[in-house]
């Protein structure tokens, strides 16, 4: 218990001291800027914040007014939904996959959690393969197979996403097979939800983040 709380004052110290470091950056960033330029640049930030929520916004309106069966994913509270119209049909708890940077460099890719408006490509079951990327391996601490395409890699159910988001579930083996880890860019769901929503979905239905 002592080292641990050790290591977590010592981790404590580190994020104040880049905190410190980062205001310091941004202070003598802002000295050197006439007065102009640093109301420039706070509009600037201000307006593409305030531009992303409106955008959010409007896309939570546009899905609640698609009257074809379609899929709404919330990020901010980690919840989907099966709606039609502004019917909410099933409310399923997700888990979204974290932001971060993998593969090696220069093919490192950067990934976010999705927004935006997808379309559904495909609907999986548990024996359906499906080519889990190079980097979910390695991000794993493991070797990617010369065959990538494992039957079942997505769990029980899973739906596959235009741009290849994918909406999935905890699987049985194969390196998605842990709870505590959700693959970056992509959302997470029970299987019994995914299964039970399944036979409602098909290919070219949409699917809103936001």
């Amino acid at each position: 218990m002592s080292l641990a709380l050790a290591i977590l004052l010592a981790m404590n110290g580190w994020l104040w001291y880049k905190r410190e470091k980062y205001q310091r950056e941004i202070a003598r960033l802002r000295g050197g800027m006439t007065d102009v330029e640093r109301r420039r640049t706070d509009m600037e930030l201000k307006a593409g914040a305030n531009a992303l929520q409106v955008q959010l916004e409007l896309l939570r309106r546009q899905a609640r007014g698609d009257v074809g069966l379609h899929l709404s994913v919330s990020m901010d509270s980690a919840t989907m939904y099966l709606e039609q119209g502004s019917a909410q049909l099933r409310v399923m708890p997700v888990e979204i996959g974290p932001e971060k940077t993998v593969g090696t460099a220069p093919d490192s890719v950067h990934l976010v959690a999705p927004r935006g408006q997808r379309t559904v490509d495909k609907v999986l079951g548990p024996r359906d393969a499906y080519p889990l990327p190079a980097w979910v391996w390695t991000d794993r601490g493991l070797t990617a197979p010369a065959d990538r395409a494992i039957p079942g890699a997505l769990g029980a159910a899973a739906i596959v996403l235009s741009g290849g988001t994918v909406i999935y579930s905890t699987p049985s083996s194969g390196p998605l097979a842990d709870s505590t880890y959700v693959m970056p860019g992509n959302v997470r769901a029970r299987a019994s939800d995914l299964r039970a929503i399944a036979p409602n979905l098909k290919p070219g239905q949409t699917v809103y983040f936001y």
